[in-house]
């Protein structure tokens, strides 16, 4: 990893800017939200084809399915808790259900929102899109994968949520690296365990893996930013080559990253999984590389879990 820091909503900001330079169709959309989701990039470049919706986050989506039956590629922005959670409806009936081309791209997500506290913190996004037929679900984790991301959804014809986060986090890829919906990334070779992570917390799961290294412990990270459709490929060939298998998220446990790896091991090659996240609680106010530290989500408690042999 490299010593730079960036937030995906930063990444989504400027890449938004370039391809709505390059691409007439995209639209962007907020709702109010703008300076903190990064859709300002867009305003400021390209002030007629953004449009400040006001809170009215189910209005926007009905809005954006609008825009999408019009041959428009509209790009949808607030936090996660409006987006996933406020306008779930209108993204159920006026979007998935018509499968219509509206790019959900949802800031603020997990945790690590910070001090916003536990009502902003949205812990079930993951779980309330990938339940949604015909929506594809991705969560970045970093600068390059987010750019890369954004670029490749303008292209696919279909509803798509992306989970975007607040916190600054270590630029894992070069420009170089090769990226595909739907296939995740192994990091390492190791056999003494697999580590599936999502978003912010792959760094950590890197991190762990790291340290481990150097005390003679082998482990690979799987990048799985693409939660639906799940790479089960990448699942069952981990499952099959290492001891251990340990999912991390910054995400409820309950229906995101490690219920879909489980859904996918439970019926083509039952093992145990141990789920790290947050274990059916909501979040709490503070710093949010602290919340990281409190809830358990750190490379310190990936080793933990690895070294426990109880486990």
């Amino acid at each position: 990893m490299k010593e730079e820091k960036k937030a995906t909503r930063q990444s989504y900001g400027e890449i938004l800017e370039t391809l709505g330079e390059k691409n007439e169709k995209i639209v962007v959309l907020d709702a109010d939200l703008s300076a903190a989701t990064k859709t300002s990039i867009f305003a400021k470049k390209i002030p007629d084809r953004f449009f400040d919706m006001g809170i009215a986050e189910a209005n926007m989506m009905g809005v954006a399915a609008g825009m999408a039956s019009c041959g428009k590629i509209p790009f949808v922005s607030t936090f996660a808790a409006f987006a996933a959670g406020r306008a779930y409806d209108q993204i159920r009936s006026s979007i998935c259900y018509p499968n219509l081309n509206v790019k959900i791209c949802a800031t603020h997500c997990g945790i690590t929102v910070g001090e916003d506290g536990a009502t902003h913190q949205m812990l079930e996004d993951l779980a309330l899109m990938r339940a949604l037929p015909n929506m594809t679900v991705i969560s970045p984790s970093d600068d390059v994968q987010t750019k890369w991301l954004i670029e490749e959804i303008s292209k696919v014809d279909g509803p798509v949520y992306v989970r975007l986060a607040r916190l600054a986090t270590p630029v894992i890829y070069e420009e170089t690296q090769k990226f595909e919906i739907g296939k995740a990334i192994q990091i390492g070779e190791g056999t003494d365990a697999t580590v599936f992570a999502t978003g912010v917390v792959v760094p950590e799961a890197i991190k762990a893996k790291e340290i481990l290294e150097k005390e003679g412990i082998h482990i690979r990270v799987v990048d799985v930013h693409t939660i639906k459709p799940i790479d089960k490929e990448m699942i069952i060939k981990s499952a099959k080559e290492t001891k251990k298998l340990i999912s991390i998220e910054d995400h409820s446990i309950i229906g995101g990253l490690g219920s879909a790896i489980a859904e996918v091991l439970t019926e083509e090659y039952p093992c145990k999984l141990l789920r790290m996240g947050m274990k059916d609680v909501f979040g709490k106010s503070g710093n949010a590389v602290e919340l990281l530290k409190y809830f358990g989500l750190t490379s310190e408690e990936i080793i933990k879990v690895i070294k426990n042999k109880d486990l």
